[in-house]
């Protein structure tokens, strides 16, 4: 693929008519404040040349747009809070919010911890439909009022395009979950609202794949991007997936993107929350994502991974010396 980056308010009607004569396939967008023009195949247009174009690059893997082969790095910025910087971001709250009272109650104990984002579930793809799926709309709001009150921006998921708006002025960053991840007209949409996203990685999708799945949000012009690493199923059992390190360090070789990981999904158990999330730091995490709530056993889902407050103090207290020793901050 050929990256045609324009001179800013250049004119790009000569270049659109040279690629229409080339028969190279080719898509316009605004992307990180730049007109691009991505053509493909390669051999229709490497040889084209414009005065409206600044430079020109040949990118050789298959997700042109989230390949560091021409932007070196982006710092995504969450109401305020930078994620892709010298800081290790954490996003921490329950899986489901359940009532005003518990997500206030997790929301200013994970500020006071340290946490920089608010993260709960409003919408919840269960693999049982008998499985408590969420307040919906009413869990927005609850979280949105959670998040003003501990000052915290809040990143949800989305799981339906038609929910999108119910979505929009509530949520600072729009979480798309492992079960939707190739979701692509869920994708689509979701670039198409400029919010910020969270992508994190089918469990049963390899790193090309998961990459290829942020060109969806990119190519709709959306580089808000973070990507989120989330555990893949394999025949291990002692965890509820395998929480692929090796996975999210390739990414970070390959993508300009910042990378993040979620150690409480493929923790399946709150004792290996800590260690895995001490591992994913210790490899290059940009952001963690952990569940808390106040009180797990009573929790409507995922009881078994989340941290009660006490535990994620202590967790926020072992990260931030961990990322002093290599450099970083909490």
């Amino acid at each position: 693929m050929i990256l045609f980056i324009l001179k800013q308010g250049s004119d790009s009607s000569n270049l659109k008519e040279k690629l229409k004569a080339s028969s190279a396939s080719w898509k316009r967008l605004e992307l990180y404040g730049q007109t691009i023009f991505l053509a493909w195949p390669d051999e229709h247009a490497i040889q084209l040349n414009d005065s409206s174009v600044i430079s020109k690059v040949k990118v050789a893997r298959p997700y042109p747009l989230a390949s560091n082969e021409w932007k070196e790095k982006t710092v995504v910025n969450v109401g305020g809070v930078e994620i892709g910087g010298s800081r290790v971001v954490v996003a921490a709250g329950p899986c489901a919010v359940e009532s005003l009272e518990q997500v206030v109650e997790t929301a200013k104990a994970v500020k006071r911890a340290g946490a920089m984002l608010l993260r709960g579930g409003a919408y919840k793809p269960r693999t049982s439909p008998y499985s408590f799926q969420g307040m919906g709309e009413d869990g927005l709001k609850l979280l949105r009022r959670a998040g003003e009150d501990a000052g915290m921006p809040v990143v949800s998921e989305v799981v339906d395009p038609r929910d999108i708006p119910a979505f929009k002025g509530r949520v600072d960053m729009l979480q798309v979950g492992a079960r939707n991840a190739q979701n692509f007209q869920l994708l689509r949409e979701v670039g198409r609202t400029g919010i910020p996203v969270l992508l994190k990685r089918g469990m049963g999708n390899s790193v090309e794949e998961w990459l290829l799945a942020s060109e969806y949000l990119l190519s709709e012009g959306n580089g808000n991007v973070v990507l989120c690493e989330r555990g893949i199923r394999t025949f291990e059992r002692a965890t509820r997936f395998t929480l692929d390190l090796g996975g999210m360090i390739a990414a970070k070789l390959n993508t300009h993107l910042p990378v993040g990981a979620d150690p409480s999904h493929p923790a399946g158990k709150r004792d290996l929350v800590l260690p895995l999330a001490l591992a994913s730091v210790a490899a290059g995490s940009d952001l963690l994502l952990v569940e808390v709530h106040p009180d797990p056993e009573r929790a409507k889902s995922d009881s078994e991974q989340q941290l009660d407050l006490n535990s994620f103090r202590l967790l926020m207290e072992r990260l931030a010396e961990l990322a002093k020793a290599i450099g970083r901050s909490i």
